[in-house]
Protein backbone atom coordinates (compact mmCIF):
# COMPACT_ATOMS: atom_id res chain seq x y z
CA UNK A 1 0.00 0.00 0.00
CA UNK A 2 1.14 3.43 -0.67
CA UNK A 3 1.59 6.72 1.91
CA UNK A 4 -1.00 8.20 0.04
CA UNK A 5 -3.51 4.91 0.64
CA UNK A 6 -3.82 4.27 -2.79
CA UNK A 7 -3.29 0.16 -3.79
CA UNK A 8 -2.51 0.16 -7.37
CA UNK A 9 -1.61 3.47 -9.44
CA UNK A 10 -3.77 1.79 -12.89
CA UNK A 11 -6.36 -0.64 -13.10
CA UNK A 12 -7.39 -2.97 -15.93
CA UNK A 13 -11.28 -1.99 -16.23
CA UNK A 14 -13.78 -4.55 -16.64
CA UNK A 15 -14.29 -7.83 -14.81
CA UNK A 16 -12.67 -11.30 -15.18
CA UNK A 17 -16.31 -12.78 -15.68
CA UNK A 18 -17.82 -10.81 -18.15
CA UNK A 19 -20.66 -12.64 -20.22
CA UNK A 20 -19.43 -14.68 -23.01
CA UNK A 21 -21.11 -14.20 -26.37
CA UNK A 22 -23.40 -17.42 -25.80
CA UNK A 23 -25.42 -18.30 -22.67
CA UNK A 24 -23.50 -21.44 -21.61
CA UNK A 25 -19.85 -19.92 -21.50
CA UNK A 26 -21.17 -17.29 -19.54
CA UNK A 27 -19.66 -18.37 -15.80
CA UNK A 28 -22.09 -18.31 -12.62
CA UNK A 29 -21.02 -19.16 -8.83
CA UNK A 30 -21.41 -22.65 -7.45
CA UNK A 31 -24.29 -22.04 -4.34
CA UNK A 32 -22.03 -24.74 -2.47
CA UNK A 33 -18.84 -24.15 -2.77
CA UNK A 34 -18.32 -20.83 -4.48
CA UNK A 35 -15.80 -21.92 -7.51
CA UNK A 36 -16.87 -19.56 -10.94
CA UNK A 37 -17.74 -22.34 -13.41
CA UNK A 38 -18.85 -22.21 -16.60
CA UNK A 39 -23.37 -22.17 -16.51
CA UNK A 40 -22.99 -25.67 -19.29
CA UNK A 41 -21.15 -26.84 -15.92
CA UNK A 42 -23.89 -26.81 -13.71
CA UNK A 43 -27.09 -28.10 -12.63
CA UNK A 44 -30.02 -26.02 -10.89
CA UNK A 45 -30.83 -27.75 -7.40
CA UNK A 46 -33.54 -27.09 -5.07
CA UNK A 47 -32.05 -25.92 -1.77
CA UNK A 48 -34.02 -24.45 0.76
CA UNK A 49 -36.98 -23.91 -1.24
CA UNK A 50 -35.51 -22.27 -3.72
CA UNK A 51 -33.51 -23.10 -7.23
CA UNK A 52 -29.85 -22.79 -6.96
CA UNK A 53 -26.77 -23.47 -9.60
CA UNK A 54 -25.09 -25.97 -8.29
CA UNK A 55 -21.89 -27.78 -9.81
CA UNK A 56 -22.55 -30.98 -11.91
CA UNK A 57 -22.88 -33.92 -10.73
CA UNK A 58 -20.91 -32.68 -7.27
CA UNK A 59 -17.92 -30.31 -6.54
CA UNK A 60 -15.60 -33.00 -5.82
CA UNK A 61 -16.03 -34.28 -9.30
CA UNK A 62 -16.18 -31.39 -11.17
CA UNK A 63 -12.57 -30.12 -9.13
CA UNK A 64 -11.57 -33.53 -10.34
CA UNK A 65 -12.33 -33.65 -13.87
CA UNK A 66 -10.61 -29.54 -14.30
CA UNK A 67 -7.22 -30.88 -12.47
Amino acid sequence: MLADGLRYKSKVSGSPFTAATSFGAATMSCFLCGKHRARSQMVTRKILGKSQAVCSPSCKAADEAAS
